[in-house]
């Protein structure tokens, strides 16, 4: 048993006895039918605090021979499966944590050894390497791959390669391509070409980003990718599902609405919700509800991707703080955080930092959650988003003002935070308008779930507020007209019955019609009591 290779399961089989673990030992079935076909290469992307170090220990406890896991595994879901006994630590395991290993590197180069961070990482699996197998390994040799070469072609034994951190790489050494490129050329002549062919069994890496791209082709284009925006047959494994968080707010008695008000948001195809795992942890663990990214390093990093001068970039953010879901293409981004030609770039790689979430069906993006949209009012605030910081710390007074019934005082507050936040591109478009509104009651969120194009009665209400549970405030239907009147809009909501879809709330519901006039840019509102 050693560090790198055939490690032991020490380390998963406490996560498993821990008070709060979810079972995700499918993916080993998933990956168990991998073994023996052509795509046995895995790269498996997902944001930082989505479980990928726990998936590496898990996969790297399964099958390396260093341990026993049979007890570790018994109770969990692999179990169950036909596949479980015929791979049960059965090979040699490769398991490397590229972060801790390029952090030790670095802390040698600087002590003055004579290291490189590449040669480093080579070094110490060679080692390893030579102490199992003394008879193939020479002595001179300074080539991972080489050596697996050698060795598979004397005893024919074959590895599985499990790399967690994959890419940390072109994350911490953005500007370091000589680096780069010598790491990239390692990881190819692990698993591209005939002699890599043979001695890889199975591989699964695992990073924040997809694998780097050359133009439109991507370094190691033999690997099956996996990612937050196609995730393919691994989607149940990325995250915790809906129904794996209802059982943990029950048996942690933790609110279950809103656990999903602030870490729902993401969603994946076969899966639909997916939340933040850590976040969910640490709620429970906390017992409170609130932003737990924002000490992280991608925390950081937001602040300087939302701020990039492409066109269109901000207003595209301002509609998704108000809710809107934004169209974007994700084929051109290069998967790193360095090469940028384009707003759907930056926004690309802020759906794989998990800062956005994405629509694969309708190619949308859009802010998951409560967390994260905390996130990005603090990565904007004394940024250079006075404007939308200004809406955002006004909209307490926009609501006091709405259930005043101050209709002046409401129009007045709506007309300044859409002049001052949507570019003169967008101005005169109805989701703009609806994502300004959203934007400028940004507070009512904790207090109402705020719904927008609602079916109800004969089509489909604009926006409504439903209270919370714990809230005393009424409800609101509101409707968004151009170029007709406020009161057109109340009569609307009356004539197509839209409150209906309030039939199982028991409480006052105000009517709220806004009116924008394109030509003076002038907006009315109207507001009403309704009695159900």
């Amino acid at each position: 048993m050693g560090l790198y290779l055939n490690p032991g399961n020490e380390t998963f089989a406490e996560l498993v006895q821990a008070d709060i673990y979810v079972d995700k030992t499918g993916l080993i079935a998933y990956m168990n039918g991998c073994i023996g076909k052509a795509k046995h290469l895995i790269a498996s992307s997902r944001p930082r605090r989505f479980g990928k170090t726990l998936a590496a220990q898990m996969l790297t406890s399964y099958y390396s021979k260093g341990c026993d896991s049979s007890e570790v595994f018994s109770n969990l879901e692999i179990a169950k499966d036909k596949s479980f006994e015929l791979h049960l630590n059965k090979y040699d395991v490769i398991s490397l944590d590229i972060q801790w290993m390029r952090g030790v590197a670095i802390g040698k180069i600087q002590e003055g050894e004579n290291t490189t961070v590449l040669g480093y990482i080579q070094s110490e699996i060679l080692k390893e390497l030579r102490q199992e197998y003394p008879q193939y390994v020479n002595e001179k040799e300074n080539s991972v791959a080489a050596t697996l070469a050698n060795i598979n072609q004397e005893t024919k034994k074959k590895f599985i390669i499990i790399i967690d951190e994959w890419d940390c790489v072109f994350r911490e050494d953005k500007e370091n391509l000589t680096l780069q490129s010598e790491y990239i050329n390692f990881l190819r002549s692990l698993f591209k070409g005939g002699p890599a062919d043979r001695f890889v069994k199975l591989a699964y890496i695992t990073g924040i980003l997809p694998i780097k791209k050359y133009g439109t082709q991507s370094a190691l284009n033999n690997f099956r990718e996996l990612t937050m925006t196609s995730p393919g047959g691994i989607a149940k494994y990325i995250g915790f599902t809906e129904a794996e968080v209802k059982v943990l707010c029950k048996e942690h008695d933790m609110p279950f609405t809103e656990m999903k008000k602030w870490y729902d948001g993401y969603y994946l195809n076969r899966v639909g919700h997916v939340y933040s795992p850590n976040s969910v942890m640490e709620a429970i663990n906390n017992e409170e509800f609130q932003n737990y990214w924002s000490q992280t390093e991608t925390y950081e990093s937001l602040k300087v991707y939302i701020e990039m001068d492409f066109d269109g970039l901000k207003q595209r953010i301002v509609e998704m703080l108000g809710g809107a879901r934004i169209k974007i293409e994700v084929g051109s981004f290069q998967n790193d955080m360095t090469t940028f030609h384009c707003a759907d770039d930056v926004l690309t790689l802020l759906i794989h930092l998990g800062y956005l979430a994405y629509d694969s069906k309708t190619e949308k993006a859009f802010i998951p959650n409560e967390e994260v949209r905390s996130a990005f009012v603090l990565a904007i605030r004394n940024r250079g988003w006075d404007e939308v910081y200004k809406a955002i710390e006004n909209s307490e007074k926009l609501l006091k003002a709405t259930l005043a019934m101050n209709e002046t005082a409401v129009a007045k507050m709506l007309q300044d935070v859409h002049m001052q936040n949507s570019s003169s591109l967008v101005y005169n478009n109805e989701v703009s308008l609806a994502s300004i509104i959203q934007l400028a009651y940004y507070t009512a969120a904790k207090e109402y779930t705020i719904i927008r194009e609602l079916p109800a009665g004969e089509g489909f209400a604009d926006m409504v507020f439903i209270p919370k549970r714990t809230s005393k405030k009424p409800a609101l239907v509101v409707e968004l007209k151009w170029d007709k009147s406020a009161e057109g809009a109340i009569s609307q909501i009356k004539d197509k019955k839209y409150v209906t879809a309030l039939e199982e709330y028991k409480g006052n519901i105000l009517l709220v019609g806004i009116n924008y006039d394109r030509k003076t840019k002038e907006h009315q509102c109207k507001i009403e009591k309704y009695e159900m």
